[in-house]
């Protein structure tokens, strides 16, 4: 039997408000089936739900099967959201290479378009996944009303309210605040990592790097031999014979 889903409430009251958005360039652009008029139109919706969820969609992770549906009309965008959430490239990429709590928080953003709440609801939707597995949490959060009075069955999801009123900068996008890989697997995978160097290196063309018999080459040589002088004599005051040094008169 699965627990249910534990109950917590959103962070602020404003979550509740439905938000007030003036039209600009910087809002995001929605892609739903309701507005595809050409094939073209259709690649642009699909090319937008990989971006979604993968962030980016190399050849081998793309799913060419349920891409065939989607434009055959036989799936909705929403059955397409589900099937690359199941994907391998999902499942191996996100859900393995994550504690459920990151999971969740990533499936989270990407699917309902926010962020979590607090830890209340990354704790209530890891036991979905620890009791249904990560095919029934995502199910649930599809089948959520969240998800379908936001969404419904045509839009691909987006990040909701990236720019807020009364901020210089709105949110961070979703790739960027949670990346793929926590720095655990990162490190493993081999992952760039930034190298302090103490030492600087120069570089000398060619033209401008000293010949032999140029008085340059010895300049290391010389900054490298020590003057050594006569070392001052240690004279203690025991040693001292005060009557021969009193002047006669």
């Amino acid at each position: 039997m699965a627990i249910p889903l534990l109950n917590y409430a959103p962070k602020t009251q404003n979550a509740r408000v439905e938000g007030y958005v003036v039209p600009g360039d910087d809002q995001p652009i929605i892609f739903s089936t309701e507005n595809v008029l050409s094939p073209g139109d259709m690649d642009v919706l699909i090319e937008a739900a990989y971006r979604q969820i993968f962030f980016h969609a190399f050849k081998q992770d793309r799913e060419r099967f349920l891409e065939s549906q989607l434009r055959d009309g036989q799936i909705t965008v929403r059955d397409f959201i589900r099937g690359l959430l199941l994907s391998n490239t999902f499942v191996t990429s996100f859900y393995e290479k994550n504690s459920n709590y990151r999971y969740v928080e990533q499936c989270v953003q990407r699917v309902l378009g926010r962020d979590v709440y607090s830890e209340d609801e990354k704790i209530a939707w890891s036991i979905v996944v620890a009791t249904k597995g990560y095919g029934g949490f995502i199910d649930d959060l599809l089948d959520s009303d969240e998800y379908l009075d936001n969404f419904g069955y045509d839009t691909v999801p987006y990040q909701l309210r990236r720019n807020l009123p009364g901020r210089d900068q709105g949110e961070l996008p979703f790739n960027i605040k949670s990346p793929r890989y926590d720095s655990y697997y990162r490190g493993i995978l081999g992952f760039p990592q930034i190298i302090w160097q103490n030492e600087i290196r120069r570089f000398t063309p060619q033209e401008e790097k000293a010949k032999a018999g140029d008085p340059s080459n010895y300049l290391g040589m010389a900054r490298g031999l020590t003057s050594r002088g006569n070392p001052a004599p240690r004279i203690g005051t025991g040693n001292l014979d005060y009557l021969a040094l009193v002047p006669r008169r």
